[in-house]
């Protein structure tokens, strides 16, 4: 299936049909085991398996792959439902981010059969048999669906993602024509999720200095507002090597992205502003 845009869950993968082992030169520490099978609900009719990723840092053992079979006529539709079913009928210990259940506080991403994805806006129906749930890859895990992202806001924090002005405040709001405002369009609603950021093979390899698609998108957000006068220091704190040169076009962000936003397409813009404002 090609994809045509970052609303499109894939449904087949090359790497379906040519697996690459689970462990496949990992170390022996990080290598998934096959961990408990936990007995379906007595009495149930419809079922749906979920293998779901599992590690405690602060219990001896390897990562482990435990086995749920989920109610489904006792649960919700969506991937989200089916972990909070598990927590309450069946694993307390389970652990993972949610917050506002309707795809706009990004706290539920996950990895979900191979993509990237919010659990609350995922179907159960478009899950495979058993369903395979893991956290984001590419972040030191603190327990179970739930990676530290402490380092991503760090690099959020370093583009300063707030208006910066140099004329005095207006007596009422800084006005933007219709025109003006459309140009944030794309960029505003990305509520960071880091959906993009963690299938970005740049970031996989560089990710101390390359701030990634998510930090770069919404440094263009401003970069684009109307209203921020600060252009010229936002450019000169992203022109490196590494900050915003690393990005290589691979489009995994974009394909990736739950909110159908184009972050390839905001970087390639700031690379553009630097360009034109050196002619």
């Amino acid at each position: 299936m090609i994809i045509e845009s970052s609303d499109q869950v894939p449904r087949t993968t090359l790497l379906k049909r040519f697996p690459v082992p689970r462990n496949f030169n990992v170390a022996p520490e990080s290598r998934i085991e096959r961990g408990r099978t936990w007995p379906a609900p007595v009495g149930a009719t419809r079922l749906k398996a979920f293998d779901v990723y599992r590690y405690d840092p602060d219990a001896d053992g390897n990562p482990r792959l435990d086995t749920f079979e989920v109610n489904l006529d006792d649960c919700g539709p969506m991937v989200l439902d089916a972990l909070i079913w598990i927590k309450t009928k069946v694993d307390p210990t389970l652990a993972f981010r949610r917050s506002c259940r309707e795809g706009v506080c990004g706290s539920c991403s996950m990895n979900m059969d191979g993509t990237n994805w919010l659990a609350c806006t995922r179907f159960i129906s478009d899950m495979g048999t058993p369903a395979t749930i893991y956290p984001l890859a590419n972040m030191r895990i603190i327990k179970d669906l739930v990676p530290d992202t402490t380092h991503l806001f760090a690099q959020y924090e370093m583009i300063e993602p707030w208006l910066q002005v140099k004329t005095p405040d207006p007596e009422r709001e800084r006005l933007q024509s219709p025109e003006e405002r459309t140009k944030v369009d794309g960029y505003y609603e990305c509520i960071l999720c880091f959906c993009c950021t963690s299938g970005c093979p740049s970031h996989w390899w560089n990710g101390d200095r390359f701030l990634g698609p998510a930090v770069l998108l919404q440094a263009f957000r401003w970069l684009a507002d109307s209203r921020d006068e600060a252009t010229g220091e936002r450019l000169d704190g992203l022109e490196d090597p590494f900050r915003l040169y690393r990005c290589h076009t691979i489009l995994n962000c974009t394909r990736t992205c739950p909110k159908g936003l184009n972050p390839g397409k905001a970087i390639a813009e700031i690379k553009k502003m630097i360009i034109e404002r050196q002619i």
